[in-house]
């Protein structure tokens, strides 16, 4: 199993908020609030699917283990008390939406589209896949470089709670232990510090909310053979990452040169074609043949290079500043406030190693 990324689309977000406020839009507002409300009608609370002697053994162990995560989320990660993740809904399909980003071939900015409240995001979120792979089309005949993924889970960044909040989902409550609680840390932490237009910074903060406390839930609460699980999951999602991180690397100096562009695109060339012979090595040499990543590997460009940056880029820094202040959440969450608050550019350096 390859998770990419953790975080909210831009549509649901959207539907949270029409929902709230009672807005009708139509065409891409619609879907979000269409969407988004067949989502929410689906969600029954925990504690009743529990109880309900069809449901299936397996599913119902789970859930209970959501709820130890939940409430260990509030306890030890001082993340919010509210009914987020205490109901679960089947949505009869892999993901809860497709996003869709976009960049120019000799260039890792991603694309942005521009809503109001949320402020500008580097990604487009689509209910039906449909719409998803049409945009996506759109954009590949306007010379850009696409990438669509599935997400597994948003937040709707609390907006919600008064309605019942984010429910679990069958996308997900299956992973293994220390991705679902994870998981559950990462799109909590999007309801304690939300800053608009800036898709980096929102979830690298929350990507090391998630590996901080998934750390804690694993040394702390986890089963020998769970630990041992998520060691093997996650060591190859380091080696991943640094292929990636490095392949980003190499690209960005490039298309910051002053060569002529026919050179930059041969470079670039060389760049992938070298990332994905370094992947088939890893595959062969250290993980056993696994095949997790190979259609990341065979649709990757600068879109989906780019995504993954923004879930990776600031995380060293979120952790350094959580340890700056002794592991104390509240602080933790309160400094980083504090930044959100600073202009982009600044925050940003703050940030950098």
């Amino acid at each position: 199993m390859a998770t990419l990324g953790l975080g909210g689309a831009a549509a649901a977000a959207l539907a949270a908020l029409c929902l709230g406020t009672g807005c009708s839009s139509i065409g891409y507002y619609g879907q979000s609030v269409q969407g988004h409300a067949a989502w929410m009608r689906a969600a029954r609370p925990v504690a009743e699917v529990v109880a309900d002697e069809a449901a299936a053994p397996a599913l119902r162990e789970r859930l209970q283990l959501s709820q130890r995560m939940r409430d260990f989320a509030v306890r030890e990660l001082k993340l919010p008390d509210n009914a987020s993740y205490r109901r679960y809904a089947d949505l009869k399909r892999s993901a809860v939406v497709w996003n869709v980003v976009a960049a120019r071939p000799l260039s890792l900015e991603l694309k942005t589209w521009c809503f109001a409240v949320l402020g500008c995001v580097g990604y487009r979120g689509y209910f039906a896949q449909g719409d998803a792979n049409a945009l996506a089309a759109q954009l590949k005949a306007e010379g850009y470089e696409v990438s669509v993924y599935g997400v597994p889970a948003y937040s709707t960044l609390g907006w919600l709670n008064w309605a019942g909040g984010d429910p679990l989902l069958n996308t997900f409550i299956r992973w293994p232990e220390g991705e679902l609680a994870r998981l559950i840390f990462h799109e909590l932490a999007h309801q304690v510090v939300y800053v608009s237009d800036d898709t980096a910074f929102n979830e690298s903060f929350a990507t090391a909310v998630e590996r901080l406390g998934g750390q804690r839930w694993l040394a702390e609460q986890a089963a020998p053979a769970a630990r041992e699980e998520y060691e093997r999951f996650d060591a190859r999602r380091r080696q991943f990452k640094a292929l990636t991180q490095a392949a980003r690397a190499r690209l960005a100096a490039v298309y910051a040169g002053a060569a002529p562009e026919a050179a930059k695109l041969q470079a670039k060339a060389e760049t992938m074609a070298e990332m994905r012979a370094q992947y088939a090595r890893l595959k062969a040499q250290e993980w056993g043949g696994f095949s997790g990543y190979d259609g990341w590997f065979e649709r990757a460009n600068n879109a989906s290079l780019s995504i993954q940056g923004a879930y990776d880029d600031f995380v060293p820094g979120f952790e350094r500043i959580h340890a700056a202040q002794g592991g104390d959440w509240p602080r933790f969450y309160a400094e980083v406030a504090r930044l959100a608050a600073l202009p982009r550019a600044e925050r940003r350096a703050i940030l950098k190693p």
